[in-house]
């Protein structure tokens, strides 16, 4: 084993080659200039002249410095997280990010001793680096790739379809984009609302601190990071939304709505609503992916029992009576509604809607914007619809009594009215109605169905693992005793895979569906009260959310970390 010098300056990787013959000390100062004057770093400069072997310096650094070895030639460049590092550090520091779990981003390295970059990586990600050894010629050729997948896909939606994301006024849009200095701002954020869309997620959160800028997407419910930018561009990046949202740039004090419509393809749009609220350090802006294509999975993937599904099905296709679907802010209430508006869309049915606001748009329904202060309140919209000649009326949200009367009646005089409440489940429901002050004989005659929902995520189908629980825990999480021994339930795996978030892909709903027995009618009429509800359900066989939850473990669709999760009471 060669000797270095004491006085000799150079990373942990070069001293090993060194250490084992493939280099000299001599080689690494000749070869040190030459690489500087190239613009270059001495491994990369090494490699790219072939004075030593990509592989090899890879397969030595994996044995000395215990770092898992990956080879970079089973990835797809063009789906890496790159908006957790910019582009100049990726560069500067000849790293790639791989992908991020939980607070863990896996970044490809071909020197694990470069720990500047290690530090560099975690300030500016904020998240935690994770070395995966690579070979320096594929990382360089990886690196290439994928950049130049970013730069390709902006350079085809600036040509196509960016022009189209704006709903400013032409006048404004030709003065943000035609400024030199805003146009990475631009591109940047172009970039944040399609990384979005690709991926799927339901909202976007923009949230400025004192010394920090953090960008977050909330996708299958949860919420994680996806950029850093620097702080002192908060306030422009903030502001080209608020010009794409067509709101007032200079007013900051008070909260502001608006909405952005991206054109992808002549068949195919999103729409972004937009609200920002200022806060200590700025305004914070969240929004919320608009995607019709949502309201048109089909019934079947909604995650009903089939049992629950027919129940579904033969109470929206009855000709009058109310269905009422309720649940927590994104339980998927407005998912399941217009599934169901879907199936009854069809040209000889007169159907309108009141929502506040309205999240998707489909071709058919007649849809309204409630706004309160103009005076179109829920109630108005009833009213008005009812002198339109409605079939099927589905109101947003059934906030009070005047509301819920009118909906009441519209159900009893041969509408079909569907709508939601925020109750924890279906029995509470019709208490709630009740202590709203809709009379129980009104209840009994008009409410067709009930429906409380959850929404799980979905473990993925290729990389869940057997998950081994001991039999009190999952007697205590409601399983039967008789069915231990055969039960076969999965768990999300530890760092999940290249298909998935942290082990779980989609979501799937998990629903208590219930129909008024006449049991149930008659305690309703005697002002029975949500435990006493609750209990009849119970001993009339309908499945609350825990129990409907427990089924998705059965079917192997979601874990029981994550039922605990969504039916905790």
């Amino acid at each position: 084993m060669a000797s270095i010098p004491t006085d000799f300056q150079a990373s942990g990787l070069i001293k090993l080659l060194i250490q084992e013959g493939f280099l000299t000390v001599t080689d690494v100062n000749i070869y040190t200039k030459e690489a500087k004057k190239n613009n270059s770093q001495l491994i990369s400069y090494l490699v790219s002249n072939k004075l030593i072997d990509s592989k090899a310096i890879a397969s030595k650094a994996s044995v000395e410095f215990g770092f898992p070895f990956f080879d970079l030639d089973a990835i797809d460049c063009r789906n890496l997280p790159l908006s957790l590092i910019n582009e100049k550090l990726i560069r500067k520091h000849n790293v790639l990010p791989l992908y991020a779990r939980g607070k863990t981003l896996f970044v490809a390295m071909s020197d694990p001793t470069n720990h500047q970059a290690v530090e560099d990586i975690k300030f500016q990600s904020l998240l935690r680096p994770e070395i995966i050894l690579v070979e320096e010629n594929k990382l360089a050729k990886a690196i290439e790739m994928a950049l130049e997948a970013v730069d390709t896909s902006m350079t085809d939606l600036l040509d196509s379809d960016l022009e189209n994301i704006a709903t400013a006024s032409d006048e404004d849009a030709v003065d943000v984009t035609s400024n030199a200095e805003e146009a990475p701002i631009v591109r940047f954020v172009n970039k944040i609302l399609l990384d979005a869309i690709k991926k799927g997620v339901s909202d976007i959160h923009m949230e400025p601190y004192e010394k920090t800028f953090r960008i977050r997407y909330r996708g299958d419910g949860m919420l994680y990071s996806v950029a850093s930018p620097p702080a002192n561009i908060a306030t422009r990046i903030i502001s080209r939304v608020k010009v794409m949202s067509r709101m007032d740039i200079a007013e900051r004090r008070v909260p502001q709505d608006g909405r952005i419509k991206m054109i992808l393809s002549k068949n195919r749009a999103i729409d972004f609503r937009v609200n920002t609220c200022p806060t200590l350090f700025g305004e914070k802006v969240v929004l919320r992916i608009l995607d019709p294509t949502t309201a048109q999975i089909g019934i079947e993937r909604l995650g009903f029992e089939p049992a629950q599904q027919e129940l579904f099905l033969k109470a929206i296709n009855k000709p009058y009576g109310l269905v009422l679907v309720t649940g927590p802010t994104g339980s998927g209430k407005t998912v399941s509604l217009y599934t169901g508006l879907n199936i009854l869309n069809s040209i000889d049915r007169n159907i309108s809607t009141a929502e506040d606001p309205v999240e998707i748009t489909v071709e058919g329904i007649n849809q309204v914007n409630v706004n309160v202060k103009a005076g179109l309140t829920f109630a108005n919209a009833l009213r008005a619809f009812l002198r339109q000649d409605p079939d099927v009326i589905m109101v947003g949200e059934i906030r009070d009594l005047e509301t819920a009367d009118i909906a009441v009646k519209a159900a009893q005089t041969g509408h079909l009215v569907l709508s939601t409440l925020h109750t924890n489940d279906a029995p509470q429901t019709l208490n709630r109605l009740m202590q709203m002050g809709v009379a129980p004989f009104n209840i009994v005659s008009a409410v067709n169905l009930i429906m409380a929902q959850r929404l799980a995520r979905r473990l993925c189908e290729y990389c869940k693992v057997p998950a081994d629980f001991p039999d009190n825990i999952l007697l205590s999480a409601g399983f039967k005793e008789e069915e231990l021994k055969a039960l076969n339930i999965f768990k999300p795996s530890s760092s999940g895979c290249e298909h998935c978030t942290m082990g779980y892909k989609g979501r799937v709903g998990i629903y208590q569906v219930m129909t008024l027995s006449e049991a149930m009618r008659t305690m309703i009429l005697e002002g029975g009260n949500a435990l006493q509800l609750t209990a009849l359900a119970k001993s009339e066989g309908i499945n609350d959310l825990r129990a409907s939850g427990l089924n998705k473990i059965r079917q192997g669709i979601t874990s029981l970390e994550e039922i605990d999760r969504v039916t905790k009471e």
